[in-house]
């Protein structure tokens, strides 16, 4: 007796594997996914300008890294005691405006440069609904806890997002012709739109992406992270306590459902081989200077060394270097 339905995920376009390097812009949701990206060692560039929410910010942050302006004063300002800009998730704000501006304009500059080598850029949409600026009509990325009284809030049309998106991509590929790209939507639920207008938001993002894969289909993919929150872990066990955002378990089972269907065989492979010495490295012994604890580290740090030798795309430096400071702490 099935007591779920499993949502059907077709063959991809392409795949995903340690050779490829990564960006991942949008939502909180795009932090679930690069985190365990990260974490099983892909080379990834995650959020350069913070967590962004609707396909407009992400979108302008996208041709930033395209064209990579420093920015200057008059693209900061101050509330709270903070310095802010209307690009950028609140992350990045700084007591001090150079400061901000440092900061800011490095991610800028190393973004734009990975982005050149990305063969894979993952984009989450978390909403259709905006805020502009009462004063130009500019869509921010964050309000930053300013005044309702500075913003319009506004709906972008699924014929919008496609345009921008259609003309962004077709520009993107000018330049870094081998990149390709994978949509999806954020499954977390933005309550404070309302049920009705969040389900009207998620129906605008889904149906602009599946235009813009009709449109590209060799280079566009979506991945249906929403549909697997809500079909396939259809209780709310599967929520964090605020009863909107996936708990770590939902987070856990999309990874993997994300994993079975882009990566390759040889990634599946590698993953496994690195996840066993992934425990070895933690491991902490009960007698850290006895011989036993010695060879066991020895041990471990041939099989990254050989890790590394048979995959030199796997960057393993860190863990060679607590390694080997592991022995150097313990007198070995």
């Amino acid at each position: 007796m099935d007591l779920r339905t499993v949502v059907s995920i077709t063959n991809p376009a392409f795949y995903i594997s340690h050779k490829e390097k990564i960006m991942l812009l949008g939502s909180c949701f795009a932090e679930n996914i690069g985190k365990k990206l990260i974490e099983t060692k892909f080379q990834v560039d995650q959020n350069p300008f913070g967590i962004l929410y609707n396909p407009a910010s992400v979108a302008q942050s996208l041709a930033r890294l395209m064209n990579p302006i420093p920015f200057d004063e008059k693209d900061i300002f101050e509330h709270s005691e903070l310095y802010h800009t209307f690009y950028h998730h609140s992350r990045f704000s700084q007591a001090d405006l150079h400061t901000l501006l440092n900061v800011i304009n490095q991610q800028l500059v190393y973004s734009s440069s990975f982005l050149q080598q990305t063969n894979r850029l993952l984009i989450t949409f978390g909403t259709a609904w905006v805020y502009r600026l009462q004063s130009s009509g500019e869509i921010v990325s964050n309000c930053h806890k300013l005044p309702d009284k500075y913003f319009i809030r506004d709906f972008l049309s699924v014929e919008s997002i496609v345009e921008q998106w259609k003309d962004l991509l077709e520009k993107v590929w000018i330049k870094n012709p081998s990149l390709q790209v994978l949509f999806t939507v954020s499954p977390v639920r933005h309550w404070k739109d309302g049920a009705h207008g969040n389900q009207l938001s998620k129906a605008t993002l889904l149906l602009a992406i599946e235009a813009l894969c009709k449109r590209f289909p060799e280079k566009v993919i979506y991945f249906p992270s929403y549909e697997i929150q809500l079909d396939e872990l259809r209780d709310y066990r599967f929520y964090a306590d605020d009863m909107l955002h996936p708990s770590g378990m939902a987070i856990e089972y999309i990874w993997q459902r994300f994993a079975e269907t882009y990566f390759t065989p040889e990634t599946h492979r590698l993953l496994k081989e690195w996840d066993d010495i992934r425990k070895a490295i933690q491991h902490k012994p009960f007698r850290p200077e006895s011989d036993t604890y010695r060879s066991f580290i020895l041990q471990t740090l041939l099989k990254v060394e050989q890790l590394e030798e048979k995959f030199p795309y796997f960057y393993v430096t860190n863990e060679k270097e607590l390694l080997l400071s592991k022995l150097k702490k313990n007198g070995i």
